[in-house]
C-alpha cells in the first residue's frame, strides 16, 4: 500500500520504513509528543487495511487529529487492529475510542491489559490509602506529600475506559502485517510487559515503544502497589536483550526522532543507570538517605507534582535495586517512619 497522494498539511505524518508511517501527536506534558505508527496491512480477504500501534492520550484534540488522519490518510481501507505497546496513558488513552471508531480489536500483552483495566476502574479508598503510605514513607516535605496524595487515582482520569476484551500478544509471537513479518519482543521495567515489534524483512526495524528513546532515559519507577519492587533489574535486562539485535537496526521510538545507533544508545542508557546507582550508593554511605533526599540529588531542579511522582519513583527504583543487590539496606526511621537507606 502506498501513502495517499493528498494529505492534510497540518498532520505530522512521515514514512519511517517501508510500509510504516509515523504520526506525531501532542501531549499535555513537558514531554510534549508521542509517535504512533500506521502500518500498511491486509484483511484476510486480501483488501488493503491498516494496523495502528499506540493511540495518544484521551482528549478531544487527539480525537480530532485521528479524525483528520482517517479522512486524509487512511482512505477507505479499514483498520484491522489496534496494537498497544503498554498501559501508560499516552499509549492506551484512546484505545477504546479508536477500537469503536474503526470497529477494530485491541491487541496487547496480558499483563499490560490487566493493569490498565484494573487501574481505570479502581477509585477505591484502598488505592488512595496505599498512595498515602507510599509517599509518606519517602520523607517528602509536607506540601509535596499533600500534592501527591491529593491526586488520588490520576490514571483513571487519563484513561477513562479500557476495552473489556482484547487479543493477547505474547513474547515471540510472529505477526504478518502487510508485506512484513514482525516478531513480538517483551521487556519489563518501564512497564511490566512492554511490547516491542521487530522485523528483519529488508532493513531491520524495531518499533521500540518507550524501551529505547534517543534523547531521554525512559522512566523506570516504583509505584504504590508494589513498593519494594526492583523494576530497574527488569529494565536493564530488557535493554541487554534488545542489544542482541543487529547494530544497523532502524529504531522507531515513541518519543523523539527515528534513529540508527541501537547499540550505542543502549550502551549510553546502561552507563547512565550505572552512574546513577553509584551516585545513590555514595550518597547513602554518608549516614543514610531518604527517598526524598536521593530524589533531590538525582533531579536538582523545580518539579511540578506530575514530574515529582516520576522522579521520586525513579529514585526509589535505584534504591530498591541497590538493596536487592546487597549494596544498601533499608531501615524505617523512628521519628516519622520514613525509609532510610544505608550501607550494610
Amino acid at each position: 500500500m502506498n501513502a495517499p497522494a493528498q494529505q492534510d498539511p497540518s498532520l505530522q505524518i512521515t514514512q519511517a520504513a517501508p510500509g510504516v508511517w509515523g504520526l506525531r501527536l501532542p501531549l499535555p506534558f513537558q514531554l510534549n509528543h508521542i509517535n504512533v505508527w500506521l502500518l500498511a496491512d491486509r484483511m484476510a480477504d486480501g483488501r488493503d487495511a491498516w494496523t495502528l500501534i499506540d493511540t495518544g492520550v484521551a482528549s478531544n484534540l487527539t480525537r480530532g487529529l485521528w479524525e483528520q488522519v482517517a479522512a486524509a490518510f487512511l482512505g477507505s481501507a479499514p483498520v484491522r487492529r489496534v496494537i498497544v505497546t503498554h498501559f501508560h496513558p499516552d499509549h492506551i488513552g484512546l484505545a477504546d475510542w479508536l477500537c469503536r471508531r474503526f470497529d477494530a480489536p485491541l491487541a496487547m500483552t496480558r499483563t499490560e491489559w490487566l493493569l490498565a483495566r484494573m487501574l481505570c476502574l479502581d477509585n477505591s479508598d484502598e488505592i488512595a490509602e496505599a498512595g498515602r503510605r507510599f509517599y509518606g514513607a519517602m520523607g517528602l516535605e509536607a506540601p509535596v506529600l499533600t500534592a501527591l496524595t491529593a491526586r488520588g487515582n490520576a490514571y483513571a482520569r487519563g484513561v477513562p475506559v479500557v476495552p473489556a476484551t482484547f487479543d493477547r500478544l505474547c513474547d515471540g509471537d510472529r505477526l504478518r502485517i502487510g508485506d512484513r513479518d514482525w516478531t513480538l519482543l517483551t521487556a519489563g521495567g518501564h512497564s511490566p510487559e512492554h511490547a516491542c515489534l521487530y522485523s528483519t524483512d529488508g532493513q531491520p526495524v524495531l518499533i521500540a515503544g518507550d524501551m529505547v528513546l534517543p534523547r531521554i532515559s525512559p522512566n523506570v519507577s516504583v509505584w504504590p502497589a508494589e513498593p519494594f519492587a526492583d523494576p530497574l533489574a527488569e529494565f536493564l535486562g530488557g535493554l541487554r536483550r534488545l542489544r542482541a539485535l543487529p547494530a544497523d537496526t532502524t529504531v522507531l521510538p515513541s518519543h523523539g526522532p527515528v534513529f540508527q545507533d541501537l547499540h550505542g544508545r543502549i550502551d549510553e542508557l546502561l552507563r547512565h543507570h550505572d552512574d546513577r546507582l553509584a551516585e545513590a550508593e555514595r550518597d547513602c554511605a554518608q549516614g543514610g538517605r531518604t527517598v526524598a533526599e536521593i530524589t533531590q540529588a538525582m533531579f536538582p531542579r523545580t518539579l511540578d507534582t506530575h514530574q515529582m511522582s516520576f522522579a521520586a519513583g525513579e529514585a526509589l527504583a535505584h534504591l530498591n535495586h541497590l538493596v536487592a543487590t546487597g549494596r544498601l539496606q533499608r531501615h524505617q526511621r523512628g521519628d516519622d517512619g520514613a525509609w532510610l537507606f544505608t550501607r550494610p
